[in-house]
């Protein structure tokens, strides 16, 4: 295609170069003037063609057409403007894809349930140091589908759930996004049980009582959740729980 845009082009330089020629053979102030009109004629052709010739193949006809003076800026001047054009048409469209992934994620995330004590599987395990004040609670969904996990565990620590006393949850512990656990995924939340020492608050509990939250508040139920080998010392008075997340964090699971 290139070619068939060069061919014309190169006849219109001859055919400039065969009348200059006879107007020089004629002389005279007039015949320069001729000339110059000629010349002009020439040019306006040149940029016809280039405009008509199609911005695939405007490289071209800058090349041949740089013997008549502007015929190349031209050129160049349109094909810079339509490369600059596709720029900003291909960024464009990869800014919208990635808004509406974006989107997208956020809509199956929101969708998810809460997840109700029949969903996880709640397991309880003493954290390093003696003696033991702290205990890791983990909850790993079994349910085969995505659920919520909402806020804190409520426990009891009592021997029955209704006449439990109700363990405070540690604000800072809170997380910045909902804790969404697909299907085998676990999260944790750290739990203080004591102060540490000899107190004659403290009692001995081999199993406890876990509750979880609904969208409207504390769920209906609750599930008994075996302590650690050899039992616990709580003391319900220092007992508090953190907010459920994906992995405990230095700092906002210390207290």
């Amino acid at each position: 295609m290139r070619t068939s845009i060069r061919r014309p082009a190169v006849l219109a330089a001859s055919a400039v170069a065969a009348l200059s020629l006879t107007l020089t053979a004629c002389g005279g102030e007039d015949g320069s003037k001729d000339n110059g009109a000629a010349a002009s004629v020439s040019a306006e052709q040149g940029t016809s063609g280039s405009s008509g010739g199609g911005s695939s193949s405007n490289g071209g006809v800058g090349t041949t057409g740089s013997t008549t003076t502007g015929s190349g800026t031209t050129g160049s001047t349109t094909t810079g403007s339509v490369t600059s054009t596709g720029s900003v048409t291909s960024t464009s469209g990869t800014s919208t894809g990635t808004v509406v992934q974006a989107t997208a994620k956020k809509k199956a995330t929101a969708k998810a349930p809460a997840c109700t004590v029949n969903d996880v599987k709640i397991s309880a395990a003493k954290q390093a140091g003696l003696p033991t004040t702290h205990i890791t609670l983990t909850a790993t969904n079994i349910s085969g589908h995505a659920c919520t996990l909402l806020q804190y565990p409520l426990l009891g620590f009592g021997d029955l759930p209704q006449t439990s006393k109700d363990v405070p949850a540690v604000t800072k512990s809170k997380p910045g996004t909902p804790i969404v656990l697909n299907a085998g995924t676990p999260a944790y939340a750290a739990v203080r049980i004591n102060n540490g020492g000899v107190d004659e608050k403290n009692h001995a509990v081999s199993s406890f009582y876990v509750n979880l939250f609904a969208a409207d508040g504390p769920a209906e139920g609750s599930k008994t959740v075996a302590a650690p080998k050899g039992g616990i010392a709580v003391d319900d008075a220092a007992a508090k729980t953190g907010y459920w997340t994906y992995e405990l964090r230095n700092g906002a699971d210390e207290f």
